[in-house]
């Protein structure tokens, strides 16, 4: 069993890369969608089903955790890992982010972040420092460094402010991460959507160094044609040897579109949350199962699909667990959907080892163009 961390690149299609990033957890297939862990669980998810869906990784929040049961706790209890029974690779944001949109009265300072609990009103502060201690205490594979996150769209004066800022933290960040070896701390590039900051942001992310290297500050309000433009260029000025992870991305064709420029990572709450309000992602595109239609439906959500939705139950089915508020809806739908996710990752693994990443991605966006199979 491997003691280190790293990163191969084992082929490339155009931009698109394939590799694998081996942890002492085990490896991490790239392109990797993580599913979000938010709890310490994958919402509606037992974390069996969820590796049976050919996830590698999972991602935790720091937030979240550090509030609720707390990482002190959690480490007592043996570690993240043990606590939630998931024995493979675990990535924990720094909670920055949302200590930025969920948090109550917060006060940003050049320390840290002071901030009262959405769940009870106590008080917390949360620094580089802090955040470090606690992704340590919780045993996470890789460890995000602490940053701050303006929403776009803002003016240029704030967003560069906030990424020097960033900066500052991702040092501190490196300093007390200290030597662990086995684990991974990512820098995060900052910087809208402006190419000159994400210039200097990742020229001060490379002279501390980091095993792995983030995007963050996308999916955040710009929509889809501006974060393309950005991804057209900011992936390109990470280091080519390490990975690159854009957090909080997205829906299906937010992914292909990433890969396709130069991303090896990705998490977003989406599956989950769609499928525990009747969205399922199909390779046709989006299906409310809400809708009548589907009421009197004997045939499967998709039948290319290997989940059990799919294989075991009708539309009709999942219509009526839907409308009756049964808990099996959710869970139904949910691997439905983080399955179709894995799919895609495989998928393009597959392309861009064969080189056909570019005829991959037109059956992609043709199947997805054609919509829902007719009604009966």
């Amino acid at each position: 069993m491997t003691t280190r961390f790293a990163f191969e690149k084992l082929a490339q299609d155009g931009k698109a890369r394939l590799g694998r990033i081996t942890t002492p957890r085990g490896d991490i297939r790239t392109p990797a969608f993580m599913p979000v862990g938010t709890a310490a669980t994958v919402k509606a998810m037992m974390p069996e089903s969820v590796a049976q869906t050919g996830a590698d990784i999972l991602l935790g929040n720091t937030y979240h955790l550090m509030l609720r049961p707390t990482a002190e706790r959690i480490d007592r209890l043996g570690g993240l890992h043990t606590f939630m029974n998931w024995s493979k690779p675990i990535l924990t944001d720094s909670g920055g982010f949302q200590v930025m949109s969920l948090a109550g009265l917060r006060k940003l300072t050049e320390d840290g972040v002071r901030f009262k609990s959405h769940i009870d009103g106590s008080e917390h502060m949360l620094s580089p420092e802090r955040s470090m201690e606690i992704q340590r205490l919780l045993g996470s594979d890789i460890v995000m460094c602490f940053d701050e996150c303006p929403a776009l769209p803002a003016d240029r004066a704030r967003i560069e402010e906030s990424m020097r800022l960033s900066m500052r933290w991702a040092a501190r960040s490196r300093e007390a991460f200290g030597d662990r070896p086995g684990y991974a701390l990512f820098g995060i590039q900052q910087g809208g959507l402006e190419e000159d900051l994400r210039g200097e942001s990742a020229a001060a992310l490379r002279e501390i160094g980091f095993e792995g290297y983030a995007i963050g500050g996308l999916a955040v309000g710009e929509g889809q044609e501006a974060m393309f433009g950005c991804l057209d260029f900011a992936p390109d000025q990470l280091p080519e040897d390490k990975p690159r992870y854009l957090m909080g991305v997205g829906k299906p064709d937010d992914i292909v579109g990433a890969v396709k420029r130069g991303v090896d990572m990705m998490d977003c709450v989406l599956p989950s949350r769609s499928g525990r309000t009747g969205q399922a992602f199909t390779r046709h595109g989006v299906v409310n199962i809400k809708n009548a239609r589907h009421a009197d439906d004997p045939r499967p959500l998709d039948e290319n699909c290997t989940c059990p939705a799919c294989r075991n139950y009708s539309r009709a089915y999942l219509h009526h667990v839907f409308r009756s508020q049964e808990m099996i809806s959710g869970m139904l739908l949910t691997w439905h959907n983080l399955q179709y996710f894995q799919d895609i990752m495989a998928g393009m693994r597959d392309a861009i080892g064969n080189g056909a990443f570019a005829a991959w991605e037109a059956d992609f966006h043709a199947g997805r163009a054609e919509g829902d199979i007719p009604p009966l």
